[in-house]
């Protein structure tokens, strides 16, 4: 039986990661982020870019993205760019990235991390949304 710490490490193993000064560039170059914490986590502090699809349900929402929201190819058009998850430590984003990965997406990255990095650069944030 695994941990959670282990099966974490295992999915941070087979996907892509990025740092958040990578991210805070990529934000710049017009990426596509998604948190993946829970609302009331999103809610007390984010990234004003990123779109909160809990990891929970990420799979189920992922073509409701306001970038694809309508579109009958929505999860084609979400493929045809990198998306940046992050969540709080890094943890849930690659097992995110990872699930995401066998749904076929090619250009998924996790943040490594995630907000604890982000605001330990003192990067903005927003809160409240």
């Amino acid at each position: 039986m695994l941990t959670a710490a282990e099966l974490c490490a295992q999915a941070k193993a087979n996907v892509e990661e990025v740092d958040v000064q990578a991210l805070q560039q990529r934000i710049a170059e017009g990426a596509r982020v998604i948190d993946v914490r829970e609302p009331a986590e999103y809610a007390a502090g984010h990234i004003r870019q990123a779109v909160n699809m809990p990891r929970g349900v990420l799979e189920m929402q992922l073509h409701q993205h306001p970038a694809v929201a309508g579109y009958d190819d929505a999860l084609q058009r979400m493929a045809a760019e990198p998306i940046y998850l992050i969540c709080r430590s890094g943890g849930r984003s690659a097992l995110a990235a990872e699930s995401l990965q066998r749904m076929g997406f090619k250009q998924v990255i996790s943040v490594a991390g995630g907000m604890n990095a982000w605001e330990a650069e003192k990067y903005p944030l927003v809160s409240g949304e």
